[in-house]
């Protein structure tokens, strides 16, 4: 276990994470960031962010994070990769942080650890993960050049990672169980005017079939009942996602959905237990709210600290 016990340790690095860092270590408060993966959250495998203040072309996922964690080192934050967090115990006053690999301690903890890809639950899926199904245009995107893919869903991310798949695809059967598609409508103009698309909407896709990688799917057609079946070579699913919130179980309080419920300065239910982000119990997620929520963790933290002092 770590010697030390930092002000606050924050739990995910996202956007909300990493901008919970950049205010708390401008506060001059002691910082440590822990990440599962690679900072960045979803932002990593988002092709084009164009709906973030201050880049009026749009800017690539990964060179956002990339300013992000740039600016947080700056400030002072101590941001440590590759590191998943298993357990959470409040102990004497403080709270223990227990990672896969080491414990961690600290007067007070931020919750940004975002979500994670919803599955479908259909046979094949499984079973031809990373061999033809993908949850990620921007990663695996180029490995289906000028091949025929599928593309389930129907808000925004599955909206623009069909586009972006089409840089790539011979042909983009987008699938959606709705009659009407939940994406923005400047997104659903583009979706539409490309020829690469085929939409079915008010479908779901029902199977996954192939041999060593996927070869074939099969569709439901909810108004005729018909099943169809399409050879393709990938199946990218954009079903939405659930809060990547299980360690803190017994801790603090969640909704329904496994979200965890926060007051308007982001406090749990928990004295010194904070959450920002999209793992917070809300009705929009989007960069800038989870850069805002950040922002108010590390104030609502500050406040915190000074109190408990």
């Amino acid at each position: 276990m770590s010697g030390r016990i930092y002000d606050v340790i924050i739990i995910g690095g996202g956007p909300a994470g990493l901008s919970a860092g950049i205010y708390a270590s401008r506060e001059r408060i002691s910082t440590l960031l822990l990440e599962k993966g690679m900072c960045g959250g979803l932002l990593t495998v988002a092709d084009l962010i164009e709906n973030y203040p201050g880049f009026p072309n749009g800017i690539k996922g990964m060179d956002l994070v990339n300013k992000f964690k740039e600016q947080a080192k700056r400030f002072g934050t101590e941001i440590v990769e590759l590191k998943e967090v298993k357990e959470i115990k409040p102990v004497d006053g403080n709270i223990m942080v227990k990672t896969d690999k080491e414990e961690y301690s600290s007067h007070a903890l931020i919750a940004a650890s975002g979500t994670i890809p919803r599955k479908l639950g259909i046979p094949g899926e499984k079973q031809y993960t990373g061999k033809g199904v993908s949850y990620c245009a921007t990663c695996d995107g180029p490995l289906f050049k000028n091949k025929d893919i599928v593309v389930v869903g129907g808000g925004n991310a599955a909206v623009e990672e069909a586009l972006f798949l089409t840089k790539f695809a011979g042909k983009i059967i987008f699938v959606h169980r709705r009659y009407e598609l939940r994406a923005a409508k400047i997104l659903q103009e583009n979706l539409r005017r490309d020829k690469k698309i085929e939409l079915l909407l008010n479908h779901k896709l029902i199977s996954i079939a192939g041999d060593k990688t996927v070869n074939s799917v099969n569709v439901f057609d909810n108004h005729t009942k018909k099943q169809t079946k399409f050879e393709v070579s990938g199946v990218f699913i954009y079903a939405g996602f659930l809060p990547n919130s299980k360690f803190l179980e017994g801790i603090v309080e969640f909704d329904d959905s496994g979200y965890i419920k926060v007051d308007g300065k982001m406090q749990t239910q928990t004295p010194g237990i904070f959450a920002a982000g999209d793992i917070c119990s809300k009705n929009v997620r989007q960069v800038t709210t989870a850069c805002a929520e950040g922002t108010i963790a590390a104030m609502s933290v500050r406040d915190y600290l000074k109190k408990e002092r």
